[in-house]
């Protein structure tokens, strides 16, 4: 497999970049298309795709006619390109500056779906353009890698020169699957490997390369904290979420979703990594919670340098309470998982702590809020969880962002 890259000339440093800020709708030049005289009609719109940028404090929508950018906090729409010339398949953020990796998509693609572009709304035009010889199945910026996944290899780009730096075969992988960490100190890469069930784990900086068995069936899903060294994943059954040290591929937890077969379609993991959050086609999300730390989190930052990451993790009950906050709750479990190693491993199982229900109608994600809050996009809003007792979220907003389809953003709380 080989590619093509373009440029026009050097990317900017992310650091130098501008903003997505007020609402408003920017016409398209030259080239990338021509925009729709006023604001579109939404009856005429269907949704391709939404993913988060990296804090998940905004997330971009790809439609049929175009883009759109979403706060969530306050939710508001900040930003929109309305075409008539066709839609965006993928549409990926750098945090919330105006660059975007563009990929077309539907029925009537603005570029063609092997293609990347790298847009600069600042400028209005094109400042870079990978081209493949098979469909880009999914896209990952972070501040010095552009990521870019083909089904059976990933290639690597440094974000300021475009120069390749690293080629990834793996299993093949429709969904795209790919983590990438974004953290200033920190530079991981998660991808599935050659193998069923396996994951690899690059950390660029270190120049380690980690391979973890996670599964005995395919990967369908998987998440990275923002520093890299925590991996959850769940297989093809989507029945058990695993959680992994990225340093060593120690599973450090392992949580039920249930016990029916289920699509998982997104996995979020808290900033504090006290909470795991998954969604699926089953119309529930899952809160879990999590006891994992990062070990010395009182240490000074030159200690850690020193002695590099390490994780702590119990799996015995009877060590959660040190590993969490006192005013936190822990997962549910069988009233037999004290005989744990004698009984089924089913009844030995961390089940969820919270829990929200959806119908079954819609693909959505989820990402942690602000003040123990999970944003689910796609389907409706935010909702919010009690951290102590857990059980039922309770709705706390709802937005329908693009009125021809049910793809609003819900907040919870339980």
């Amino acid at each position: 497999m080989s590619s093509q890259v373009s440029t026009s000339r050097g990317l900017p440093s992310p650091s130098k970049l501008g903003t997505f800020e007020s609402p408003h709708t920017w016409q398209m030049s030259g080239p990338t298309g021509q925009a729709e005289a006023g604001s579109s009609d939404d009856q005429d719109i269907r949704l391709l795709s939404v993913s988060w940028n990296q804090d998940f404090g905004c997330f971009a929508a790809g439609t049929s006619n175009g883009f759109r950018i979403f706060n969530c906090d306050p939710f508001k729409e900040t930003f929109r390109r309305d075409l008539k010339s066709g839609g965006f398949g993928i549409v990926e953020m750098l945090f919330r500056c105006n660059i975007l990796a563009l990929v077309g998509g539907g029925s009537n693609a603005h570029y063609p779906p092997n293609k990347v572009m790298i847009w600069d709304d600042h400028r209005s035009h094109c400042i870079g353009e990978f081209a493949f010889r098979s469909d880009v199945r999914a896209v990952k910026l972070g501040k010095d890698y552009i990521v870019i996944v083909l089904e059976r290899k990933i290639y690597v780009y440094n974000f300021t020169d475009l120069k390749l730096l690293h080629q990834i075969e793996t299993q093949s992988n429709p969904k795209g699957l790919c983590c990438l960490s974004h953290h200033s100190n920190t530079s991981v890469l998660a991808c599935p490997g050659v193998h069923q069930g396996h994951v690899r784990v690059e950390h660029f900086g270190l120049k380690v390369t980690r391979m973890i068995s996670a599964h005995d069936s395919h990967i369908s899903c998987m998440a990275l904290t923002m520093d890299g060294l925590l991996l959850a994943t769940a297989s093809m059954k989507g029945t058990l979420i695993r959680i992994f040290n990225t340093m060593d591929g120690t599973r450090l937890q392992e949580v039920r979703r249930g016990l029916d077969k289920a699509d998982i379609y997104s996995i979020a993991l808290s900033p504090n990594v006290q909470w795991l959050a998954v969604s699926s086609d089953k119309g529930t999300v899952h809160i879990f919670s999590l006891r994992v730390r990062v070990a010395g989190e009182d240490a000074s930052n030159e200690q850690r340098s020193l002695e590099g990451p390490r994780m702590d993790h119990q799996n015995s009950s009877s060590s959660i309470d040190p590993l969490i906050q006192t005013n936190t709750g822990s997962n549910a479990s069988s009233s037999l998982s004290f005989m744990k190693g004698i009984l089924p491993k089913y009844f030995s199982s961390e089940w969820s702590f919270s829990q929200f229900h959806l119908p079954e109608v819609t693909r959505y994600i989820v990402a942690f809020g602000a003040q123990n809050t999970v944003m689910m996009v796609g389907l409706d809003g935010r909702c919010s969880f009690d951290q102590v007792n857990g059980g039922q979220m309770l709705q706390k907003e709802y937005f329908r962002f693009i009125k021809a389809d049910l793809t609003p953003l819900r907040t919870l709380a339980p």
